[in-house]
């Protein structure tokens, strides 16, 4: 057994936080992969800002301000650069970083990492590619995000959805560009269906209260399309959102140059759900083109495999199953894995 310590200075979470209400993907992801090292015998301490000392599912929590232990086997500095060498007497340290990686090259970041060299951690080999060769490392490694067993346990469905498509990503990415698209280019041409939006600020903490008047000018272009459809909801928990996907036919996005794994996709696909996006960021590496959604590389494409994707049941169907049969392979499990291989022998 070894003594993992992650080390997160970001929002307020904690084990418990998935069940209760909407969580990013960052933190969904540290709640996932924490949990299943636990479960593999693993001593698991993670230090950030959530309220109070507990243990849950096996792990244990606690304010960072109360401070870090002394040692670990594998020390995971999550996203802070004031983490990275916060434990000196680690055996080993990596760095998980989760957005696009040019803000490591900020003097603050390069100078803690030219000097004490931690593995960085990417989610995706587009992720790997935005931090540069030249810049340093003590090793550079892709472990992808898993996917939610409650995802991973989907059935296949024995009727086709209604004409539904669904978004549950940030609005500021690309939301008002899908909306432009849906009223002009795809809803005109299927007018029984509809587009649900699970989205809004309360997924991001802190970080969405800042941004949340950029997100409401987006959402109130939502607001305004109800004749067309257009359907807004608050994000919801993922137990919720699995609920929601059995009655979904297709998920429309973009796909954004900062989004370095998108669970969203991850989540629908795992779950049967076909998906449009475009040709952007990490996108292409959670859709099989032509197998469990389209890739479109223009405009026209994409709303015109969305007005397929919408009418057309028997295509539903075989990317329907093929998203069940292909988008349930790497689960947190392969991912806790990936990281215990990181552990010092």
């Amino acid at each position: 057994m070894a003594r993992i310590v992650l080390a997160d200075d970001g929002i307020e979470f904690d084990g418990e936080s998935p069940s209760k209400g909407p969580l990013g993907g960052v933190e969904s992801a540290i709640v996932e992969l924490t949990r299943k090292l636990a479960a593999r015998g693993h001593e698991v301490l993670i230090r950030n800002n959530c309220l109070a000392e507990r243990t849950i599912d096996g792990v244990s929590w606690a304010p960072i301000s109360h401070g870090l232990p002394e040692a670990a086997d594998l020390y995971i500095a999550n996203r802070g650069d004031k983490l990275i060498g916060a434990m000196p007497g680690a055996r080993r340290t990596v760095f998980w970083i989760h957005n696009p990686a040019q803000y490591l090259l900020k003097w603050r970041y390069l100078s803690k990492l030219w000097r004490l060299r931690p593995t960085i951690i990417f989610i995706g080999e587009y992720h790997k590619t935005t931090y540069p060769l030249w810049a340093p490392s003590g090793g550079r490694v892709v472990i992808p995000y898993g996917i939610g067993e409650a995802f991973c346990r989907s059935e296949p469905a024995d009727v086709p959805p209604p004409p539904r498509a669904i978004f549950t990503s940030n609005p500021l990415r690309s939301l008002d560009w899908l909306l432009d698209r849906w009223e002009k280019g795809i809803q005109p041409f299927v007018p029984q269906a509809e587009l649900h939006l699970y989205s809004g600020p309360g997924t991001y903490g802190a970080v969405g209260d800042s941004k949340a008047i950029e997100m409401d000018r987006v959402l109130d272009q939502a607001r305004s399309l109800a004749d067309r459809g257009v359907v807004l909801h608050a994000p919801v928990p993922k137990p919720e959102l699995i609920e929601i996907f059995k009655d979904t036919r297709v998920m429309l996005y973009k796909g954004d140059l900062n989004e370095t794994f998108c669970a969203a996709l991850a989540e629908a696909q795992a779950a049967g759900v076909p998906a449009i996006v475009g040709k952007f960021g990490s996108v292409v590496e959670r859709v099989i083109n032509g197998e469990t959604g389209t890739v479109a590389t223009t405009d026209q494409e994409f709303m015109g495999a969305a007005v397929k994707l919408l009418q057309d049941d028997v295509l539903w169907k075989r990317q329907h199953q093929s998203a069940l049969a292909r988008q349930q392979e790497w689960g947190w499990d392969e991912a806790a894995a990936a990281f215990e291989g990181l552990i010092p022998a």
